[in-house]
């Protein structure tokens, strides 16, 4: 330490807690329901990156039950769920 300075402790940041949950293909080696800690300000495009999943692949975001987009902040307690394209004929 420097003579005569004073320094602030740093702030502590406690992590968010999101629930993940993955549909259908999604699901295959990785998981169905996860629980997950993430910094303040991650986005849902932070979250497919960390799951490794690609944003094409993510047809269809839930965020408590109501659509959101890559971009959205989660918050913390935010449950996130992830449904790949559907097809069928």
């Amino acid at each position: 330490m420097i003579r005569g300075e004073e320094f602030a402790p740093l702030p502590f940041f406690s992590p968010m807690h999101i629930k993940i949950n993955l549909f259908a293909t999604l699901r295959k080696d990785r998981f169905d329901t996860d629980q997950r800690e993430y910094p303040t300000g991650t986005t849902v495009l932070a979250v497919l990156n960390d799951l490794v999943i690609p944003e094409g692949e993510a047809a269809i975001i839930f965020v408590n039950g109501k659509h959101a987009g890559p971009d959205h902040v989660m918050l913390d307690g935010d449950t996130l769920s992830i449904f790949p394209p559907i097809g069928g004929g």
